[in-house]
């Protein structure tokens, strides 16, 4: 598993005070609330900053203020750049739920135990998420996240298994 959770992506520097205005990708906004230190950078080693403060625009952004980064000049390197925060600090999940770091990249299996190929993608589409697997063929699969087609994730060995519907395949 991942170290690093994704929690946002940096859009811009917002103000003059080198705040970064962040697209947030969780389902709780108000989870910023409770950050205490966020992490950007490379995924091996990323630099970690505390955070100063948090602002929330129109319930759809959040506005961070990171220690050490002082001037708009110094926050817009950061443009583009997701930012991250350790495991630990994580929200817990209720039982059956996932982050998507973990789910991605998992290898997909029938239940009769035929692979099916990786997932690379997750698609939010509001009723439940989908799968996107890389089939072996090079084609792609979409899987709908539902209990009727997902019968297991197993992280520790990194295999989900499936039962298809007629025309999935």
């Amino acid at each position: 598993m991942e170290q690093y959770i994704v929690v946002g992506r940096i859009l811009s520097s917002w103000g003059v005070r080198g705040q970064i205005k962040v697209e947030p990708l969780t389902d709780d906004i108000k989870r910023f609330d409770k950050l205490k230190k966020v992490f950007i950078g490379a995924d091996d080693l990323p630099a970690r900053y505390d955070v100063e403060s948090v602002l929330y625009l129109k319930n759809a952004f959040v506005v961070l203020k990171l220690k050490n980064i002082d001037s708009p000049e110094q926050a817009e390197k950061f443009r583009g750049v997701y930012l991250k925060i350790s495991r630990e600090d994580a929200v817990k999940l209720p039982e059956g739920r996932y982050f998507i770091c973990d789910i991605v990249g998992l290898h997909v299996f029938t239940e009769s135990g035929e692979f099916l190929g990786k997932i690379v993608d997750v698609l939010p589409t509001g009723a439940n998420d989908v799968y996107v697997v890389n089939g072996k063929a090079g084609n792609q699969i979409l899987i709908p996240a539902i209990k009727e087609v997902v019968k297991q994730i197993d992280l520790e060995n990194n295999k989900m298994i499936v039962r298809l519907m007629e025309g999935m395949a």
